[in-house]
């Protein structure tokens, strides 16, 4: 058996596009979550792997994409889920975090075949980077409770494809790095 990681997707954000104020709200639930996740995959040692979008900034790296969402008026939802020093990160330009990056052979060097997916958006980035992981033979969990739509029926439509046709494990976030196993 190979190795878990939680990948943690756009939630460096800077909540400067057209889709922002659908979702909000939902990233403010979804937050605490995924702090959760990192602090419970960190402790037990997984690999946490930040995969965002580099906001149509080719020039910039995470260090100013993620110093720029801190400087923002949502740092408050930036903050609590920032990566550490340990913390890998790979820029994505499109929805999935497989689309033109380096994360295959990231992956592979690791000896990583299971990823947890959380962060935003559902029906968007989190499903197509499910498919991609699933077309490339990895083992996919989602916690239903760590990932942000923006149209809540579309997620949970998404939720159900990611179950049924891609062979993803959908749970509950306390499910995943459980103090007690």
């Amino acid at each position: 058996m190979g190795t878990t990681a939680l990948v943690v997707i756009d939630m460096i954000n800077t909540y400067d596009h057209d889709d922002a104020d659908l979702l909000l709200p939902s990233v403010k639930t979804v937050v605490p979550v995924v702090a959760g996740l990192l602090e419970r995959a960190r402790a037990s040692g997984a690999p946490v792997i930040y995969v965002n979008d580099n906001f149509g900034e080719w020039r910039s790296h995470h260090g100013e994409m993620l110093d720029k969402a801190l400087a923002g008026p949502h740092a408050d939802l930036v903050e609590p889920v920032r990566p550490d020093e340990a913390s890998l990160f790979v820029v994505k330009a499109r929805h999935s975090i497989f689309f033109e990056t380096p994360l295959g052979y990231l992956l592979g060097q690791q000896g990583i075949d299971r990823l947890v997916l959380c962060g935003q958006v559902t029906e968007q980035c989190v499903l197509y980077s499910a498919l991609d992981a699933h077309i490339r033979h990895l083992n996919v969990v989602v916690p239903r409770d760590g990932v942000a739509p923006i149209h809540e029926d579309l997620a949970q439509a998404a939720l159900r494809m990611m179950e049924r046709n891609m062979g993803a494990q959908v749970c509950e976030s306390a499910d995943l790095w459980a103090e007690d196993g």
